[in-house]
């Protein structure tokens, strides 16, 4: 299972976090995840413990059903 982290802007968009290379950034462990959006994003992440609304997620990634299983073929 791979999570990945994002942020909302000023307008209430949600945005993917990406590293530096380019590539979105994907996590093995959910708490790893967290641990890098409260670095990447410490002001907006502590914010969230005084009231303001929540701007930073880590969201699971889910298989895409053609993927899985392997070989599947479609009608």
């Amino acid at each position: 299972m791979l999570f990945k982290i994002e942020y909302e802007d000023d307008k209430g968009i949600w945005h993917d976090v990406f590293g530096d290379d380019g590539k979105l950034l994907t996590f093995d462990k959910e708490d790893v995840a967290r641990a890098a959006l409260a670095q990447r994003y410490p002001i907006l992440f502590q914010m969230e413990k005084y009231g303001s609304g929540k701007r930073t997620r880590v969201i699971r990634i889910l298989e895409d059903e053609d993927d899985w299983p392997k070989g599947r073929k479609t009608p």
